[in-house]
């Protein structure tokens, strides 16, 4: 297994092949043609026993060939070539690199031949490899079922292979299985038969030629439910009895597949798409896009009226969006290396969101795009970020390319280049990628290539700027000059910074930035800023706001006199550019690049009636300035005052309780003020906890609907030792999976420091179960950073026993993201220097910053809210 240790997990310098220029950690000289697989799992025992034989082409004569396998036991391996007799050969593993030599004992010719392995293998409690998930059904009986993670670098658990993404082959897959489970994989089932003591073996159809990590078994006590989508049966997997709860997913799924069928103009090649749903959860992960057969944690997945709240059925349907997406971008086309990795998450995350706002337009889903993009900003301001397309050459740095630069920042650049090619150009140089490269696997510059030739001039400079080079570009407005009834801006082009801004200001880094402007009521106007600076008339005068449409990724700056103009024209403004405008404007104000008066007066400027994802982000940011002051109880009181006056209004409107007739944005926002001004301890919204918690003595459905984990979050901040053993109770007795799961991840929610340390302890115990007790520690870090990150390197080794292969490296540093003690960084530091290598402490590093710059921003936000309060408060 992949472990924290002070050894590098770096498998080998990465080999460049002269002919493809694709990044390797194997040797060229062998490759795969396709994979038999066999296994017979032993569910109870966890272990496995396996067999595959693997036709592969050895490019030149050689006495050896390497290929990666991790956790796995080589009992026979022979080589043959043709009908010639077999030849024994010897498997000489390196476990550190992950990697298995097998010796011919000869050199042999360049030619086709068919390698054999018995081996046998682990199945784990973590989400990698072939690993177990332990449930109890709708009975009460325990329950086990097994399913397979392999991305990125974990199919080499489940069988001996090039487990590389440029390395595309066939898989046949036979299992011998319990003969009452039902058992899954990429295709259909090609044959069964029984062949007694209870078991039966299954033989799946032929796949695709694909990449390792897209390759899937899952076993266990399922339903299945199906829809026909054309030639396609689409299909969703549940535990016995849970049917009902699969059908929003289903369909979903069914009008996605003819959906993308049609956008990518390239029909979905499988007999069969299934979405399988496994019990608890990961730090890693919520889905995987294995190719036909998808897996997702039930959390994401189903939609249970008892507790499934609208914000969560966005989610279900998002994240089907996401992986359905993945099916073309992805699994038919692939990145040739992990550092492409953002053309597989980039372009699912914006294709996500195209889907959603498709078929759901009064979701507002275009502002989870803003809001994306604030999230890859924040990340992307550090000295310690990194390029969308980044330098991978370990397996830690595999995993960790998992992350908000890939996914989010990979899907805003998306969201201006598409905004600068236009929708039809970019669609068409999309489908003509798809259809050159099927089965294949590309680099970055492909899609560019093809995009640019389908008319988008320009863009492949454009992309280069914001792929190849990190960070954040600063638009600052110098000045706006109407003159003949348009407006004339002069732009200039800085980049903003958390951690470095007089070194930035000093020698920023340049980009070709898109831009879009517009005075408010007029038609917009697009230029590109090149060499730092540039100008753009715009039709009309008055006030104006620059990234209209919010598709650029770079923030604005605009000089004091224009915020006062689009702080008057606020309500006049759209949801989109309001949303946009309010980020810009404290993440500046935030990091000292205007004063914080300028952010909190256009938070004061937001109207009651603006668009309910609008006055979501307004009240969040009550709830972050209320956190910023929790060791001064007076102020927190006046905000929370402030924050009671001017939301509770809005929820008295919408109601505690939802109904029928609501919208999806109305329940949302709802479930929102609820749980912020319960946070802050609103008497109305915490009297109404208590209350509905207190009728669960005498009605146990009291709680029962979309409302039931967003009250319980209020009870559960400000529990005391009653109210928290009462929830432990609601866990213990849970009468589904997904009703437990939600209830132990709150009871590390307590703001009570005694509780929080029984609920540490309680992660420790077998009760919450091996996939929910990380999240339970997890939970305890968003109020107690440093208690979170004591109780974990005091107890590493158990709470890494907790956590998935590929979240080692990144848990411990997360749960101190959060913290503002400057004692942290000491023991971060410590950690990575006892624990780490010097390649895969990038989760360090980036914890680190956050808390330096946290320690030297707050003091300065602080005074100036406090002055800003007190002047509101008072009047």
């Amino acid at each position: 297994m992949l472990a924290l240790s002070p050894v590098s997990t770096t498998l080998a310098a990465p080999a460049k092949s002269a002919a493809t220029e694709v990044p390797s950690q194997l040797p060229r000289n062998a490759a795969p043609i396709h994979y038999s697989i066999t296994v017979t799992p032993n569910a109870e025992k966890l272990s496995f026993e396996g067999n595959v034989r693997i036709e592969f082409l050895l490019k030149t004569p050689s006495d050896s060939i390497t290929l990666n396998a991790a956790d796995i036991d080589f009992r026979r391996v022979t080589v043959a070539k043709g009908r010639a007799a077999a030849m024994p050969a010897t498997a000489t593993v390196n476990a550190a690199a992950q990697t298995a030599t097998i010796g011919f004992g000869k050199k042999l010719p360049a030619g086709r031949y068919t390698l054999n392995i018995d081996y046998s293998g682990k199945i784990l409690q973590q989400a990698n490899g072939l690993f177990a998930l332990d449930y109890k059904d709708p009975q009460g009986a325990e329950k086990r079922a097994l399913f397979t993670q392999f991305e990125a670098p974990d199919a080499r658990r489940f069988v001996p292979s090039w487990d590389e993404p440029n390395y595309k082959a066939t898989f046949d897959l036979s299992a011998t299985v319990p003969s009452h489970q039902m058992a899954v994989s990429n295709m259909p089932v090609a044959a069964r038969r029984d062949i007694g003591n209870g078991l039966a073996e299954v033989r799946f159809g032929t796949s695709p030629k694909m990449s390792t990590y897209l390759l899937f078994f899952g076993l266990g006590e399922f339903d299945r439910i199906t829809k026909q989508v054309g030639p396609t049966e689409v299909g969703v997997v549940v535990g016995k009895g849970n049917g009902p709860k699969g059908q929003y997913a289903l369909d979903a799924s069914a009008k996605l597949v003819a959906y993308y069928n049609d956008y990518f103009d390239t029909p979905y090649p499988l007999p069969k798409l299934d979405n399988v749903a496994g019990p608890g959860q990961s730090q890693f992960f919520s889905a995987m896009e294995n190719w036909g057969a998808i897996f997702t944690f039930e959390r994401v997945l189903l939609n249970d009226p008892k507790i499934t709240s609208a914000r969560t059925r966005q989610g279900i349907f998002s994240t089907d969006a996401h992986e359905i997406a993945h099916q073309w971008f992805g699994n038919l086309v692939t990145m040739a290396w992990w550092d492409d990795l953002w053309l597989n998450e980039g372009f699912a995350s914006w294709m996500e969101s195209k889907a959603t706002a498709h078929f759901n337009p009064d979701w507002q889903s275009e502002l989870d795009r803003v809001n994306g993009r604030e999230g890859a900003m924040g990340l992307d301001a550090y000295v310690t970020t990194h390029p969308v397309i980044q330098k991978i050459t370990t397996v830690e740095q595999a995993s960790q390319a998992f992350d908000t630069i890939t996914y989010q920042k990979g899907e805003a650049v998306i969201t201006m280049l598409e905004a600068y090619a236009g929708e039809n150009v970019w669609r068409d140089g999309l489908r003509a990628y798809m259809k050159k490269h099927a089965y294949a696997n590309t680099r970055t510059d492909d899609l560019w290539n093809a995009v640019e030739a389908a008319g988008a001039k320009g863009l492949v400079k454009i992309a280069h700027d914001f792929t190849k080079q990190p960070g954040v570009p600063l638009l600052e407005v110098k000045s706006a000059k109407c003159v003949n009834g348009s407006t004339l801006l002069t732009l200039s082009q800085s980049e903003f910074s958390r951690d470095r801004k007089a070194e930035t200001a000093a020698k920023p880094q340049r980009w070709n930035v898109p831009v879009i402007a517009q005075v408010i009521g007029q038609a917009p106007g697009k230029t590109v800023i090149s060499n730092g600076s540039g100008t753009l008339q715009l039709a009309g005068c008055g006030s104006f706001i620059v990234n209209a449409g919010q598709s650029g990724y770079y923030r604005v700056l605009y000089q004091p006199d224009m915020m006062a103009a689009l702080q008057r024209d606020f309500a006049k403004l759209p949801a989109i550019d309001q949303l946009g405008l309010l980020n810009d404007s404290q993440s500046l104000a935030f990091n000292e690049y205007q004063p914080v008066r300028t952010a909190l007066d256009l938070v004061d400027a937001v109207p009651s009636d603006t668009s309910q994802r609008v006055t979501e982000d307004n009240v969040a940011t009550f709830g972050f300035l209320y956190g910023l002051f929790e060791k001064d109880a007076p102020r927190q009181a006046k905000l929370a005052k402030l924050a009671s006056a001017r939301f509770g209004p809005a929820l008295a409107k919408l109601g505690f309780r939802q109904s029928p007739s609501d919208s999806t944005l109305d329940a949302n926002l709802r479930s929102s003020l609820i749980s912020t001004l319960g946070y802050m301890g609103d008497p109305a919204v915490v009297a109404e906890a208590k209350r509905l918690f207190a009728e669960l003595e005498t009605n146990p459905a009291a709680l029962d609907g979309p409302l039931r984990t967003t009250w319980l979050g209020v009870i559960a901040q400000n529990a005391n030792q009653a109210d928290w053993d009462k929830m432990r109770k609601l866990g213990q007795t849970a009468e589904s999976f997904l009703v437990k799961s939600s209830m132990y991840r709150l009871l590390g929610a307590a703001r009570d420091t005694a509780l929080a340390k029984q609920a540490l302890d309680l992660a420790l115990t077998k009760e919450p179960g091996p996939t929910l007790s990380a999240a339970i520690i997890n939970g305890v870090s968003g109020d107690h950073p440093d208690l979170a990150v004591d109780f974990a390197l005091a107890n590493r080794e158990a709470v890494e026993a907790l956590v998935d292969v590929s979240s080692k490296s990144e848990f411990i540093p997360g749960l101190g993201y959060g913290s503002s003690d400057p004692a942290m960084i000491g023991k971060l530091e410590a950690y990575a220097k006892a624990y780490l290598s010097p390649e895969s402490r990038k989760p360090v590093d980036q914890a680190i910053a956050a808390i330096q710059t946290r320690i030297k921003s707050q003091p300065r936000i602080r005074t100036e809210t406090s002055a800003w309060l007190d002047e509101k408060v008072a009047q």
